[in-house]
Parts: structure tokens; C-alpha cells; sequence
């Protein structure tokens, strides 16, 4: 189990439900350190006073506001602790509002939240509420120095909290609009069969294989062997026939699936044909200006 990163509460109406905040998420990733090639010794960064060039301790650093080149307003963690804050105690719930109306480029960091002491029944209370509800809370919090926003959600048992980005820190992405291109029905009809082709219903599968890569090649030099040789890497030829590309890309698809050689992307294809007739026959056909 790991150690809670935070303690507090929800603050739900006028029920407060006493709360332990865990991460929800681990780090796999292989860390490396860094060191002087020419003696493999190890590279450390100190911070240094600019005034006296004294290395300094954590304890000897403080945190300020620069106004301008020659002053510096010092916030402690004491000044921060006593701002006229609702949400510096507690997890707030401000809003409640359906799951799909957030968008996903807003979620940030995931939390368990974890019922404190004699919370249960009120914490229970929240989820079992989210739950019929079909809704997700809207939540204000400040960790850190700052004030963050975030979206309380059931999972199982447990309530969790993901931190969200507020809305002005969103950038928009009108500038990456591409030029103007027109795109037929049998060509979405091939995209969607593509789509069927590759659609599972769990992801528990993947794993890192980046990860099992690096630990070969570690685990090889620790033993004095040579790594295996990356493959070359494919050049990727130009999509001239954007519809026979779909198709062998559906039919590379499913014989990954192993599925039997009689529904193969030619009956898709004819099925995507009689679609896109039905279509034309109710309105003016779409040619693709590709």
C-alpha cells in the first residue's frame, strides 16, 4: 500500500467525509543516472547561492515572488497555510455534472481517495451516489502552492480524484486545422471496417515492450555480451491508392486475429459499396478529390 501523499476531507454540502489521499498510478520506467564518460564518475547538481556561492541545503531554501530586479517578496509555507481558503483543508465538491461533457486533454494525475477513520458510511454515501447518479463530481482543491481543479469518480469501491487543468490552460487547436479535403463514404466505410477489425474489448494486455527491451540490453552488457541488434527500420512508401491501403490494412487485421478466411475484406469491401449506393441513391454522390 503507499504512504498518503495528503490528508484532509470532502467537503460534500454541509457533510464533510474525513479522507486519505494515495496515488492511484506507479512508475515503471528504468531510471538512469548520469555520469562523466571519461572516469564513470557520478554527476551531482548542487544549488548554489549566486550571492556568496555557498552550496546550500534544503533547509537553508525559501520560496519568493520576484517584483522586480531588486525585490523579492518571500512567501512561507506558513503564509500559504493561512490564506482564506475553503480548499486548503479539504477536497471540495462544487458542481456535479455528466462524465461525457469533460474533455479528456483536461485530466491530469490520478488519486484513491481512502475513507479516514469513522467516514465510511459517508464516504459510501458519496459513492453509491455517483453511482446512481451517473454523474462525476467537480471538485476545487490547493496542494503544492496553487489551487487546482479536479474530477471525483467512482472505480470499483473506491472514489478517485484526477486533477484537471483549468480552462484557460487548454491550448486550441484551430492552428493544426489541415488544409481542405473532401472524403467519400466508401472511404469512411473502409476507415470504420479498419477500426472493426482492431476493436478488443480489454487492454490489460499490452505491456511495455520498450521497457523489456532496455532490461535485454542491460541485463547483455552486465554480462559482457553485445546486444542484439536493432531491425531496420521500414520506410514508409507513399499512400498512392488510399482505398487499397484500407483494404489489405483491414485483411492484415483480421488474419491477426485469426479469423477465417471467408469474411475477407473483399465481401467488406462489396458490403461498404452497397452502403454507399443506398446513400447515393437518397442524395447527390461525393466524389473524393484525392
Amino acid at each position: 500500500m503507499p504512504r498518503p501523499i495528503w490528508s484532509g476531507a470532502i467537503s460534500f454540502g454541509l457533510v464533510t467525509i474525513p479522507i486519505r489521499v494515495l496515488p492511484a498510478t506507479e512508475n515503471h520506467s528504468i531510471a538512469f543516472h548520469q555520469y562523466h564518460q571519461a572516469d564513470m564518475g557520478r554527476i551531482r547538481y548542487q544549488k548554489i547561492c549566486e550571492l556568496d556561492g555557498q552550496v546550500l541545503d534544503q533547509s537553508e531554501i525559501g520560496r519568493g515572488y520576484e517584483i522586480s530586479k531588486d525585490t523579492v517578496i518571500e512567501v512561507t509555507d506558513d503564509d500559504l497555510d493561512a490564506m482564506p481558503l475553503p480548499t486548503a483543508k479539504a477536497i471540495e465538491i462544487v458542481a456535479f455534472v455528466p462524465a461525457e461533457s469533460i474533455d479528456p486533454i483536461r485530466i491530469g494525475d490520478s488519486y484513491y481517495l481512502a475513507a479516514d477513520g469513522v467516514a465510511a458510511k459517508p464516504y459510501k454515501l458519496l459513492r453509491m451516489a455517483l453511482e446512481r447518479s451517473s454523474k462525476v463530481a467537480i471538485a476545487k482543491f490547493a496542494w503544492h502552492g496553487r489551487e487546482r481543479l479536479g474530477l471525483l469518480r467512482v472505480k470499483g469501491d473506491a472514489i478517485v480524484l484526477h486533477s484537471m487543468r483549468w480552462p484557460d490552460e487548454i491550448r486550441s487547436p484551430e492552428s493544426l486545422k489541415p488544409r481542405p479535403v473532401e472524403v467519400d463514404d466508401e472511404e469512411i466505410d473502409a476507415a470504420v471496417d479498419l477500426m472493426e477489425a482492431m476493436a478488443i474489448d480489454d487492454i490489460s494486455g499490452f505491456r511495455d515492450h520498450y521497457r523489456d527491451a532496455l532490461e535485454e540490453v542491460i541485463r547483455a552488457k552486465a554480462q559482457g555480451a553485445k546486444p542484439e541488434g536493432a531491425p531496420e527500420k521500414p520506410t514508409a512508401a507513399p499512400v498512392v491508392d488510399l482505398m487499397a491501403a484500407l483494404r489489405e490494412s483491414v485483411e492484415s487485421a483480421r488474419q491477426a486475429r485469426g479469423e477465417d478466411d471467408d469474411a475477407n475484406v473483399h465481401d467488406m469491401a462489396e458490403h461498404a459499396e452497397r452502403k454507399t449506393a443506398k446513400k447515393n441513391a437518397k442524395k447527390p454522390s461525393r466524389k473524393s478529390s484525392a
